[in-house]
């Protein structure tokens, strides 16, 4: 059985395309696509089952087409329609080595630590729509904007998903 802890999220099956089971997948990592891993987790009914890529292609930088294993009508692709996403955190560690970051979404899911304030939450959601890039941090269901700069981060764990910053005062 798959529990929570062991992986992370990374998008939401929006609806079928096509009559032969393609589903558009809405994504905020596209890591299904930097790693040998055959397979997504999907949670349906709170239970997390995995299912097997056939096959995938990319339509924007946030959006695919998936065609999973066994899913080969649009009635059985409807099914996963705003069904939530996952990847299993064992597999992160083979991009351990690269340094290359695609984008400030990458960064969802990560636990944030501040070298004085300890730790700030989770990355939920970046907010990239103005020129600074923020992310947003939940911590006991209050959110914290915190700014998207380099300069801020003194540490990054990508197998623990941690990413430890050094804010300066009065931005915390």
């Amino acid at each position: 059985m798959i529990k929570k802890d062991e992986v992370f999220k990374i998008g939401i099956f929006n609806k079928p395309h096509g009559v032969k089971g393609e589903i558009s997948f809405t994504f905020t990592d596209d890591i299904f696509d930097r790693v040998e891993c055959e397979y997504l987790v999907c949670l349906l009914d709170g239970i997390f089952v995995p299912f097997f890529i056939e096959e995938y292609r990319f339509r924007s930088d946030t959006t695919a087409l998936v065609k999973l294993e066994g899913v080969d009508t649009s009635e059985k692709a409807r099914m996963f329609t705003n069904v939530e996403v996952y990847f299993p955190k064992k597999y992160v560690g083979e991009e351990e080595d690269s340094d290359d970051i695609p984008t400030w979404n990458y960064f969802i899911g990560f636990k944030v630590e501040d070298v004085n304030h300890g730790e700030l939450g989770e990355i939920v959601a970046v907010d990239d729509s103005t020129m600074n890039v923020l992310f947003a941090i939940e911590k006991g269901g209050e959110e914290l904007l915190l700014p998207a700069h380099e300069e801020f981060i003194t540490k990054l764990d990508k197998k623990k998903r941690l990413l430890t910053v050094e804010v300066p005062d009065g931005l915390i």
